[in-house]
């Protein structure tokens, strides 16, 4: 049923919020706490690599678990993150909070799309994924810009209370709307992971985290790169996260026409977009119009980021599509862990404006995998046509 996806979209409005709206206070926690910028972005690496090293195990882990009871535990997880994140405790406690719900981030995920699909007629089972996960771009246009104008106006806790107050509205919806969903098949871990000694799908995971990594390289430090090298205050800031957003409300559309048809040339395109531009946002100076334009270019060609990695993996598994989506959120998650710990390390050296170029070297090393896959592909089939009669 519909709702059920509205539900499961709902929270994962709320999760991504408590993940992505920590990029626009981070220069604000780092003077809070006085200290560098870098270090203030472990906030969200740490994050990411929890998801990235435990997703798959507890994906299957909770297989078997009711997945009402499983959604609403993780989302409480949230609420309880946001509560404390917003008495801001010692940056320990607050890193430490921050991590603890990333366990059940990826179950959340999976649990939510499975409930949706099994409560759909099978004909409709990609459009109930396709609401489930239009969580991420209602939030990167709604509710991370939010969270950034609050800290802009109020103080950095502010937006931990609005995350808070977003999970929490998540929590009810799926205790008072969602109805009690059979437990799934337990999945054997052994019969999922032949994929991983496949060539092409070991190479496509490559690709999966230099994508992600490469958009994250400057993405992660997002606010302070619009503060310190465009000059911009906090609420302009927020406002900026804005038209970033809204711009990839037409670019996941047109990406998901695009990657049916061309896998690997949407792909590229995308992560070209994505490099280049924030050097053109550099060279264009000050003014608010023209920075505002260059912007929502870069969101257009960032936003399908998630959506194009995503396809790119699964494309080369195509007999266990389930657990290659759950490797690429885990993929996904260590290339932001390694793509925000990169640009923070070039950022201590060189300074914020260095940042694009730690992004323009993962999306290199992107296209070589890019180009070494496609050679792999082209002898599976070469070696296919010799044995066929």
């Amino acid at each position: 049923m519909k709702k059920t996806a509205y539900i499961g979209c709902l929270g994962l409005i709320g999760i991504i919020t408590t993940e992505f709206g920590v990029i626009g206070i981070l220069p604000q926690i780092a003077a809070h706490y006085r200290i560098p910028i870098e270090k203030a972005g472990w906030l969200l690496s740490a994050f990411a690599m929890v998801i990235a090293l435990g997703g798959p195990a507890m994906t299957l882990l909770f297989s078997r678990v009711n997945r009402k009871l499983i959604m609403s535990l993780a989302i409480g997880m949230f609420i309880v993150t946001g509560v404390v994140s917003a008495l801001a405790p010692p940056f320990w406690l607050l890193l430490t909070v921050r991590v603890l719900p990333a366990i059940l981030h990826p179950v959340f995920v999976s649990t939510a799309i499975a409930a949706a699909i099994q409560a759909a007629p099978p004909k409709e089972a990609t459009r109930m994924m396709g609401i489930v996960l239009g969580g991420i771009a209602i939030a990167m246009v709604t509710t991370v810009p939010f969270a950034t104008w609050l800290a802009g106006r109020i103080n950095w806790q502010a937006a931990f209370w609005a995350q808070s107050a977003i999970s929490l509205t998540a929590l009810l919806a799926i205790l008072i709307g969602l109805p009690q969903i059979p437990k799934g098949e337990k999945e054997s871990l052994g019969s999922q992971a032949a994929i991983l000694r496949d060539p092409i799908f070991v190479t496509s995971s490559i690709v999966n985290v230099l994508l992600i990594a490469a958009w994250f390289c400057t993405y992660s430090y997002f606010a302070d790169f619009l503060g310190k090298v465009k000059g911009m205050d906090e609420e302009s800031i927020s406002y900026m996260l804005m038209v970033f957003g809204l711009a990839g409300i037409p670019a996941n559309w047109i990406a998901g026409r695009w990657l049916g048809k061309q896998l690997s040339l949407t792909t590229a395109a995308f992560l070209a977009g994505a490099l280049f531009i924030p050097f053109l946002s550099i060279a264009v100076g000050g003014g608010i119009v023209v920075n505002a334009v260059v912007l929502a270019l870069w969101g257009f060609f960032y936003a399908p980021c998630y959506l194009t990695a995503a396809a790119y993996l699964t494309s080369a598994a195509p007999g266990a599509v389930a657990f290659a989506n759950t490797l690429a959120i885990s993929y996904g998650n260590l290339g932001i862990t390694v793509g925000t710990t990169v640009s923070g390390w070039v950022i201590a050296q060189y300074g914020i404006a260095a940042a694009p170029w730690a992004g323009a070297a993962f999306g290199i090393a992107a296209l070589v995998a890019m180009a070494l896959r496609s050679q792999l592909v082209a002898r599976r089939e070469i070696r296919r046509s010799c044995i066929a009669p």
